[in-house]
């Protein structure tokens, strides 16, 4: 019996040190690997079944430690992007109108919340809360998802302004709303009229057709593109110029007129702006 728990130990003190010197090697469903090296186990994402990637409803789960955020699949399809005739009071860059082709993807089902920032990041809100994630530049948006990857060994990006158009409109549920998922900016936004010039609490207000929150209002949403014209001809997959001066952000924020929340509606700014108003939701 001593035998037996001796050879026991010396095994399990084997795989602790192969574990130490080489990390945890993750097997996927989908054939490939990903490793963990041992700094970095105590941050290791988890997910909400045993084979480490929950996927119930088009919906994937993750979770670092004690937070968790969830991704929203948006299957690929073709849309008509820019001032279609529901998007009144358009700004010339919204036009020309032009057919989009995507492929499929995932996208938040919220802003990056202050929660989630300080776990990445390692605290930067005094308080972590449901908030989302304000006063972040582009370049910011960058270094958190850098490390993000890091602790995921997945590839977490901004989604590029076809994409963010698209799941705002809803996809392929889309019923062609004004804002992102209602005609009534009220029911799906934090806007210049009930917000009291604040920000809040993702999730509080109605979801739209994919089930994603405050695409219209609440907070400005940071795409990956430079800003610049659109194609007059269909594109599939397009990534915006390949050199800018500035970026493109989306969505409206808490103190935005009915305007300036609307789908199709553009802004843009430097990579190093960074205001009170503006955010930033995952792709992936």
């Amino acid at each position: 019996m001593k035998n037996n728990r001796l050879y026991v130990c010396l095994v399990m003190l084997y795989v602790a040190s192969q574990v130490m010197a080489q990390g945890l090697v993750v097997h996927k469903k989908d054939g490939t690997t990903v490793k963990f090296f041992y700094e970095s186990i105590d941050s290791i994402v988890t997910f909400d079944y045993d084979d480490m990637m929950k996927e119930e409803n088009n919906r994937r789960t993750y979770r670092i430690k004690n937070v968790s955020f969830t991704m929203v699949a948006a299957e690929g399809g073709t849309f008509t992007m820019g001032a279609t005739s529901e998007q009144t009071d358009a700004n010339d860059d919204e036009y020309p109108t032009h057919k989009v082709t995507l492929s499929d993807y995932y996208i938040g089902e919220t802003e990056v919340t202050q929660e989630l920032w300080n776990m990445v990041m390692g605290k930067s809100y005094p308080s972590s809360s449901q908030l989302p994630v304000v006063n972040v530049s582009w370049n910011d948006c960058q270094e958190f998802i850098t490390k993000l990857n890091e602790l995921t060994g997945l590839e977490f990006k901004l989604p590029t302004e076809a994409q963010w158009e698209y799941a705002a409109r809803g996809g392929k549920q889309s019923k062609g709303y004004r804002f992102s998922g209602s005609n009534n900016l009220e029911e799906v936004a934090w806007c210049s009229s009930n917000s009291s010039r604040k920000t809040h609490d993702v999730k509080t207000k109605f979801p739209n057709e994919l089930g994603l929150y405050d695409m219209s209002g609440n907070v400005y949403e940071w795409c990956s593109d430079w800003y610049g014209g659109y194609s007059y001809g269909a594109v599939t997959d397009p990534t915006g110029p390949s050199t800018g001066e500035e970026k493109v952000f989306r969505g409206g924020n808490k103190g935005c007129a009915e305007k300036y929340c609307r789908v199709s509606y553009r802004n843009n700014g430097k990579t190093t702006h960074k205001w009170e108003g503006g955010g930033f939701r995952l792709a992936l």
